[in-house]
């Protein structure tokens, strides 16, 4: 079976076919470093890590090419770096900012059981690369300085009418649409209301580089070159798979597909684009202002990531998920017994029965019920496709102590409760019994009574 992608771009599933079995490449936009990432962050990050993993899965590891770069350089950076330091200078200030969220980043993803993409780039190492980027769109005609900035022109790209994408096709707006729908920044050096920064003049104590186009005074890049610039530094001017959440078609990855296609005469940026639906949280949208803005690292002090991954992929990516504390307690459940049953098997080659489902377009509902098909019948299988998809990170003594841990509970005591009971039970002292059962329950502690003996486990 082929593997089929639904691209964002032709607007329905197409069959997977790389540029470049030896070199099959993807670039995913990552976090723009100034503060927690959200658990609505970490949708993408899950997403295109199941992706990832199955595409070394299809091509070898050594043939694929992950890059999800850092955004390092933003005004929300500058904002936190003067609020949290403000007896710094803003330069060492924005260091310290981006250093202490970059690491907290990678410390939450590498919990929820991502694996650390081939290249992680960071916008301020790739300024020269902005600057060529720019110089090209400029002597092209697509891009103009004006006032210490350089602008891109959607209506000089739809004017050139030489091979070149139509500016909206992505999004598939027009224009006036464009216009309509989004906060348009007004600015008297504009040619035309939808023309966007390429590059902008810096502030008195923010970061700056030499500017491109001939203007003499430093300034900094606009959001959209960056990902251009890294995207091409690392893949190439055309590259397999361009994904990330579906609130950046417009304008980041229209904007992106512009920059580059116009500045290497490209007709498409990337072969496919994928794109996650939005979170909500209890069904609402999540947001400060109603209480609900969740970020993983809190939800990480509660639960293990393994759980917060498997609740994430009980939905599949391009539909909204809502994200609730019952399905939560569902996911841990799940992986309880996954862990119970499977953790410490010998894994095998994940079973066809999960992988076929992911070949449709990353179908992960269908291969999580795969998954509790292959429960009972071949534990081996169960295994193999559970570490595919991410899981399986511990022993299974490793998952029950952390739970353990997390709870409070005393095993040893746990154990001599059970002992007790095993005791009166076999004397028919059934009262004492219930009485034993009752206080294990009242300490958080679920047991089990079969055949072969009493099992126990910290209730959830």
């Amino acid at each position: 079976m082929e593997l089929r992608l639904y691209d964002t771009l032709s607007r329905d599933k197409r069959t997977f076919v790389p540029l470049d079995a030896k070199n099959v490449r993807m670039y995913v936009c990552g976090p723009t470093v100034y503060d927690f990432a959200h658990i609505g962050n970490a949708r993408p990050v899950i997403v295109f890590d199941v992706l990832f993993r199955l595409l070394r899965h299809l091509y070898g590891e050594a043939h694929v090419t992950y890059v999800r770069n850092i955004t390092d350089v933003d005004d929300k950076i500058n904002d936190r770096a003067a609020r949290d330091f403000p007896g710094l200078p803003l330069n060492e200030a924005i260091r310290k900012v981006t250093e202490q969220t970059g690491k907290q980043f990678h410390a939450d993803v590498d919990a929820l059981g991502a694996l650390r993409p081939s290249v992680e780039p960071r916008a301020t190492e790739h300024i020269g690369e902005m600057r060529e980027i720019i110089e090209r769109l400029v002597k092209g005609g697509f891009a103009y300085a004006a006032e210490d900035h350089v602008l891109f022109s959607p209506q000089a790209m739809n004017a050139a009418n030489s091979g070149l994408p139509r500016y909206g096709a992505l999004s598939n707006r027009s224009l006036d649409e464009m216009i309509a729908g989004a906060r348009v920044d007004v600015a008297p050096y504009k040619h035309d209301a939808t023309d966007f920064v390429l590059w902008k003049p810096s502030k008195p104590g923010e970061p700056s580089w030499p500017s491109p186009a001939g203007i003499k005074a430093e300034g900094r890049p606009g959001w959209h070159i960056e990902c251009s610039a890294m995207a091409w530094k690392h893949l190439g001017e055309y590259f397999d798979i361009h994904g990330g959440g579906i609130d950046l078609v417009f304008p980041h990855h229209e904007n992106e597909v512009a920059q580059t296609c116009c500045a290497f005469h490209q007709q498409r940026m990337a072969n496919y684009w994928m794109h996650n639906g939005f979170l909500q949280v209890e069904s609402e949208k999540m947001s400060k202002s109603l209480g609900n803005f969740v970020t993983i690292h809190e939800l990480l002090a509660d639960w293990p990531g393994e759980v917060l991954r498997l609740n994430m992929l009980k939905t599949h990516y391009r539909s909204p998920i809502d994200w609730t504390l019952k399905s939560l307690e569902e996911s841990a459940r799940t992986l309880d017994d996954w862990y119970r049953v499977a953790a410490d098997a010998e894994p095998g080659q994940p079973a066809a029965s999960v992988v076929e489902p992911l070949l449709d377009d990353l179908n992960t509902p269908l291969a999580i019920a795969a998954l509790h098909g292959l429960r009972g019948s071949d534990v081996s299988a169960l295994a193999g496709s559970l570490r595919l998809l991410g899981f399986l990170s511990e022993s299974a003594a490793q998952w029950e102590g952390r739970k353990q841990q997390a709870s409070g509970v005393d095993a040893k005591e746990v154990e001599r409760l059970i002992s007790e009971r095993t005791a009166a039970r076999s004397r028919k002292d059934f009262k004492e019994s219930d009485r034993i059962r009752d206080l294990l329950a009242a300490m958080g502690v679920a047991i089990k009574d079969s055949k072969d003996g009493t099992t126990w486990e910290v209730a959830r």
